[in-house]
């Protein structure tokens, strides 16, 4: 399969690490131009320092996905700079530091937070890439998920759960309001991958038993990489993908 994205304008949110980090380099090594965002600066810098080892170019910028007027200028900015956009990745997302606790001690704030950064941050930006897809009549959304999405969260947070599941809610509505003009929407719904520092805390928290029953419920008895997320992405994100749409793919190692 030849995946090119010579020519194409990727935006990718959350590529300060993990997913998104692993996603922004693959489209850039891909031929594509990637703008990739978040608020960690640092994670943000050092995405583009490794591309630039590699002898590509990331742009950055530092935004708030929750922030319509902040997408928006981000999304009007690509669009200047390269005349399209052809690809939007919504990886933003996580617990935002929170931990699993009982449903009565769950304050309103906690509950929008999460949904702010995971559920709006992804409507947003696709409200903001629309009218430019459209025009080109082409386009590809790719949100990421979780496994939490279709069942339920490990380090047991409410909102979490019910945020994923509402972005694959969102994935199919838009696949069906955007398709008539050539624009696909999918999810990918990882399964437990050590990623960024949260990952390593609730992996550390699990103790040697716990990740050898994690590993030993996996088919492939292996953790997952940022990598296997990324080429589910490209694969979405491909010509090969054109006819599939408000669709979720498990990339979990098998259930």
């Amino acid at each position: 399969m030849n995946i090119d994205f010579q020519g194409q304008t990727v935006i990718v949110t959350g590529a300060a690490h993990g997913f998104g980090r692993a996603i922004a380099l693959a489209f850039a090594w891909n031929g594509a131009s990637v703008w990739a965002c978040d608020l960690n600066d640092s994670g943000l810098a050092e995405t583009a320092r490794l591309a630039a080892h590699d002898g590509l170019t990331i742009q950055t910028r530092t935004v708030d996905v929750g922030d319509g007027a902040a997408v928006q200028a981000l999304v009007a900015e690509v669009a200047a700079a390269t005349g399209r956009v052809d690809v939007l990745v919504n990886n933003a997302g996580g617990v935002l530091g929170q931990v699993g606790r009982p449903l009565e001690e769950i304050s309103a704030a906690d509950w929008h937070a999460i949904f702010r950064v995971n559920v709006d941050g992804a409507f947003l930006f696709a409200q903001a890439v629309a009218p430019h897809m459209k025009r080109q009549r082409s386009g590809r959304i790719i949100n990421i998920s979780s496994g939490a999405g279709l069942g339920i969260s490990l380090t047991g947070i409410q909102a979490y759960a019910s945020a994923k599941a509402a972005q694959i809610g969102l994935t199919r509505q838009l696949a069906h309001e955007l398709g008539e003009w050539g624009i696909t929407v999918n999810n990918v719904a990882p399964g437990f991958v050590r990623s960024n520092p949260t990952t390593e805390l609730q992996w550390e928290s699990y103790g040697e038993e716990g990740q050898r029953k994690l590993v030993q419920g996996i088919a492939l008895r292996r953790l997952g990489t940022p990598d296997d997320i990324a080429s589910a992405v490209m694969f979405f994100a491909s010509a090969q993908a054109g006819w599939i749409s408000g669709q979720v793919l498990s990339v979990d190692g098998g259930k």
